[in-house]
């Protein structure tokens, strides 16, 4: 587990104070992954890509198929990105309805970029522990083998149970998926502050992140509330069995950069109390 508290990557969202944030409390040798937003397209996420790689951290751009209008998009956006320095892309499917443009799914932009010479070193794809509310189960499995030719690893969605976070790497790699995984887990998150977040993305936006993650917030309003820790407790055994091939976490901090910071130093120190 403290391997894994130390091979972690940040997901932040692009907004006007993240850059201060991320330079204030997060460590050069923390990856930083850039979230998209279906409402303001992917140029604040290139921006703040391109300006957090010039402070030397190693970024990771969320780039979704259905927020690139054609093939002329993506090369420019492959062109803006190499020549910033980045060499890890994370490509989702997104939330955008209707699409931008020709992508309606993260597959066809996967052999785009092979066909473009696989520009870059690494490649993420999701996968969703507990279930997607618009696609079956097994068709989210059958997708990750499809794109495991094209890419390099696996990003999970938040998952809140440890018995389904278990049970679903197990069924990934008995299906022969061998891309190692970052399983997201959500930061020390207070319900309060998700909300305050979820209404500063912009109205459209905040209805669709509401609709589309309304248990998120019945978990955080249980009893006793969400506890990180507890989840990486209980989640233990599954995420460190050799089998799992879990490579670090994917800690989404809903923008809550130094209270995730400061929670994993503390978790780690205790760690390095036992």
């Amino acid at each position: 587990m403290r391997t894994l508290l130390k091979s972690v990557r940040y997901e932040v969202l692009p907004a006007k104070s993240t850059q201060d944030k991320v330079l204030a409390h997060v460590p050069r040798d923390v990856v930083v992954t850039v979230t998209a937003s279906p409402v303001k397209g992917l140029e604040p996420t290139l921006d703040l890509t391109t300006r957090l790689a010039a402070h030397g951290y190693r970024v990771v751009p969320h780039v979704p198929a259905r927020l690139l209008r054609d093939d002329a998009h993506l090369a420019d956006v492959v062109g803006r990105l190499r020549a910033a320095g980045i060499d890890d892309i994370f490509v989702p499917a997104g939330d955008a309805d209707p699409p931008a443009g020709t992508y309606h799914g993260a597959l066809p932009v996967l052999c785009r970029l092979s066909e473009l010479g696989s520009p870059f070193t690494h490649i993420g794809i999701t996968g969703y522990p507990e279930s997607h509310p618009l696609i079956d189960d097994d068709v989210i499995v059958q997708s990750m083998w499809d794109k495991r030719a094209h890419a390099t690893y696996i990003v999970s969605n938040l998952c809140f149970d440890p018995r389904v976070l278990g049970d679903w790497l197990v069924r990934v790699r008995r299906r022969d998926i061998v891309l190692p995984v970052h399983v997201g887990v959500a930061g020390p998150v207070e319900r309060a502050k998700l909300l305050s977040m979820a209404t500063k993305i912009g109205v459209g936006e905040s209805a669709r992140f509401l609709a589309g993650h309304a248990s998120w917030f019945l978990r955080f309003a249980a009893p006793g509330g969400y506890s990180p820790d507890r989840l990486l407790r209980r989640s233990a055994d599954a995420l460190t069995a050799p089998s799992a091939a879990v490579a670090g976490l994917h800690l989404f901090t809903f923008n809550q950069i130094a209270e995730t910071e400061r929670w994993r130093r503390g978790m780690l120190e205790r760690l390095d109390g036992c």
